[in-house]
């Protein structure tokens, strides 16, 4: 769970920086591979790059006195900061939206990007989502 402070510029900069990388992993690969290809070549990318990066991070949910401790898998997480969904999806819909906000919210992340690989132009499919809870 996420609870330092960090500056605008410094999530700009790691966000800016994920982008640029999975643009990269669109551009070798294309559209119309699983998720699970995207993710691993993203993560193998996100790693080279020097971040932090955890694959297939849990998230526990809490409820009342009860704590599932698996409620939710974020595909990725970088720097403990910034959390990545990544889909191969037609378009977006707003479950996805809710999803990514949902994560922010549990785990208190300042951050979180939506990438929809199954797309002609990746930059299109890009969604930046910050945690204003």
């Amino acid at each position: 769970m996420y609870t330092d402070n960090i500056s605008q510029d410094e999530l700009d900069s790691i966000s800016y920086k994920i982008i640029g990388l999975a643009i990269e992993v669109h551009r070798q690969l294309g559209p119309g591979l699983l998720e699970s290809a995207y993710q691993e070549c993203l993560y193998y990318e996100i790693v080279n790059s020097g971040l932090i990066v955890e694959r297939q991070k849990t998230l526990p949910i809490v409820y009342k006195d009860i704590k599932l401790d698996h409620g939710y898998r974020i595909d990725l997480l970088v720097e403990n900061k910034i959390v990545i969904e990544l889909k191969t999806v037609e378009a977006f819909t707003d479950v996805h939206f809710a999803q990514i906000l949902t994560y922010l919210k549990l785990g208190n992340y300042p951050l979180g990007l939506l990438i929809n690989f199954d797309s002609k132009i990746l930059k299109n499919n890009i969604k930046r989502f910050i945690n204003t809870l």
